[in-house]
């Protein structure tokens, strides 16, 4: 896939998860929280809206995303587009009325990542619930104090990777990030959950050890 095709799916998949799934849904019942879903994300709260790949799937409807912007589908769900600005300060650039561009290809990619991480998640912290957040579109738990999540890709690192964010600055090769560490999926035998699980405990075993 080429690096066009995975921003523009990534730039529209997020203006959908925030404008017509955790907007509305923190509008009614007061929470930005989405889950990994098949396919894709989904709500938490309220009646069920979720994307699998490249549609917008409802109890009763399932709506090509692609070529519609997220005000006709949020209108064909009975909703109103919400806007999270005055929840965080990275809201969506995109436009409610801006025509989405989405490559099934690269939906099916983001989707498969996220689906890892959610697994290695519940794996590295099984008494927590990993949580998909629209502002930076990242699934993701804090356990002892340190960041452990996979993101679809940013303005830092184009592609989608998992990451660790211990509570602490650390140095050394596998401390990559000024954050913490971070590994491409596709080097993580392209986003298998065991393998970035692995990466999960190894830096959790660092951060204990001092390494």
């Amino acid at each position: 896939m080429d690096d066009a095709s995975l921003a523009a799916t990534r730039r529209g998949l997020h203006a959908v998860a925030e404008l017509v799934l955790a907007g509305p849904q923190h509008h009614s019942h007061g929470t930005i929280r989405l889950r990994v879903s098949t396919g894709g994300f989904a709500t938490v709260a309220g009646t069920e809206l979720r994307v699998d790949g490249t549609h917008l799937v409802t109890p009763d409807q399932r709506l090509d995303m692609s070529g519609r912007s997220c005000t006709d589908l949020a209108t064909a769900c009975g909703l109103t587009t919400h806007t999270l600005s005055d929840v965080y300060g990275d809201a969506t650039d995109v436009d409610p009325d801006e025509i989405l561009e989405l490559d099934p290809t690269v939906a099916a990619w983001l989707a498969q990542c996220w689906t890892a991480g959610d697994a290695a998640l519940r794996r590295i912290a099984p008494t927590l619930e990993p949580v998909l957040w629209p502002e930076h579109f990242d699934v993701g738990v804090r356990t002892d104090d340190t960041n452990f999540g996979v993101s679809p890709g940013d303005d830092t690192i184009p592609e989608p990777y998992a990451y660790v964010g211990p509570p602490a600055p650390r140095h050394g090769p596998f401390w990559n990030q000024p954050f913490g560490a971070a590994r491409p999926m596709r080097h993580l035998d392209h986003a298998r959950p065991d393998t970035v699980l692995a990466f999960f405990t190894e830096a959790r075993h660092r951060i204990a050890t001092g390494g």
